[in-house]
């Protein structure tokens, strides 16, 4: 048996966001397989939404003196109880020192990309984490080819990076759910879905020149969900509040676990033309609820998405439009029977074992 302490601090982050997913699901997955225990900081922890049903092992330290101690020091080592661990898993970029094998998650490399979407501080300690992952990793793991690409230009050693694609798992609603989600947010009429954070990688100002195109020839509403962010999108959102197609595309802003799935499930197409993703959860779970989906082509979307749905330049509005009428028109079951086909084959039990054939090879 191989034993894995991974950090799960993530999970008591005020936003856990994909990450927190991440963990959890890796963690229910592979306790079944192999012990597993959490590492974590000082205080009270209880997973939020689920519990861990694994020890969780705490530091003396509280989180952000936890976090810049093995940033900038190395130390402290991690818990006693979990010093015994054949190998130590990094889930995010706070990475522990520890004398045995180390493997770390890069989920993507976002603060290269776009520096200036993260603080100064931020910054620095990602740029510092990626210096240990890159001096002290024996294993890393990425969830696409692409974000393997760009940790191979940034000096990674290819060797030692394995690409786990992560799973999916999605709550099961009744139709009375759904119906009851729809009523609550007035989604009356069929719908393309998009849902995110309002920032500029997203592109949402060409999935919206996009709409005015599909609008003008059909029924389709557009919704979009999530939390305002920053950069043109917002200010492109603005202009369409007041413009003549008003009344066709919804904000609803940042929706619950249920209400999320709801949308997923009762939308006609789930249109994501983003410019670049670590890996694009949204998608893969737009897909396990058999909603055909119209993402980009040429990103990590691409990698679990080429034939179970259309790929488009995300440039370009027109073959966005185009996209999103096939897939809500007479193609539409065969799209969506091709995506929930897809989705059924990303189980996290299969990212699980796949994590631990890779934790084996180390330790």
């Amino acid at each position: 048996m191989t034993r894995i302490a991974l950090t799960v601090e993530q999970l008591w982050q005020p936003a856990p966001g994909g990450s927190g997913t991440y963990i959890r699901e890796l963690v229910s997955a592979l306790r079944v397989r192999t012990p597993v225990v959490g590492i974590a900081a000082r205080g009270h922890h209880r997973a939020p939404e689920e519990d861990l049903r694994i020890p969780v092992l705490t530091s003396a330290l509280p989180r952000v003196a936890l976090y810049e101690g093995w940033s900038r020091l190395r130390r402290p080592a991690v818990p006693r109880g979990a010093a015994g661990a054949d190998l130590v898993h990094a889930t995010t970029w706070a990475v522990p020192p520890t004398r045995g094998p180390l493997a770390v998650t890069v989920h993507d490399l976002a603060f290269l990309r776009t520096p200036d979407h993260f603080t100064a501080r931020g910054n620095r300690y990602f740029r510092r984490a990626l210096e240990i992952t890159r001096r002290e990793a024996d294993l890393i793991i990425v969830p696409s080819a692409a974000t393997a690409d760009d940790c191979v230009v940034e000096g990674l050693d290819p060797d030692r990076i394995r690409v786990i694609p992560h799973g999916v798992r999605v709550p099961r609603l009744s139709d009375a759910q759904v119906h009851a989600v729809r009523g609550a947010l007035r989604l009356e009429r069929p719908f393309v879905f998009w849902c995110g954070t309002i920032e500029p990688r997203k592109n949402l100002p060409v999935l919206l020149a996009a709409f005015e195109r599909v609008a003008a020839v059909s029924e389709l509403d557009l919704v979009l969900a999530g939390p305002a962010g920053w950069g043109e999108s917002g200010a492109e959102l603005a202009r369409w509040h007041d413009g003549p197609l008003r009344d066709r595309v919804r904000l609803v802003g940042r929706l619950t676990l249920a209400e999320l799935h709801a949308a997923y499930a009762s939308a006609r197409v789930f249109a994501f033309p983003s410019l670049w993703e670590g890996f694009g959860m949204p998608v893969l779970e737009a897909m396990a609820h058999g909603t055909p989906v119209v993402t980009s082509a040429g990103t990590s979307m691409a990698e679990f998405t080429e034939g179970a749905g259309l790929l488009v330049d995300p440039r370009d509005p027109d073959a966005l439009a185009d996209a999103i009428l096939r897939a809500a028109g007479p193609e539409h079951d065969l799209w969506s029977a091709r995506s929930a086909e897809r989705a059924a084959g990303s189980d996290w039990s299969v990212a699980a074992k796949r994590h631990l054939a890779a934790y084996r090879e180390v330790a």
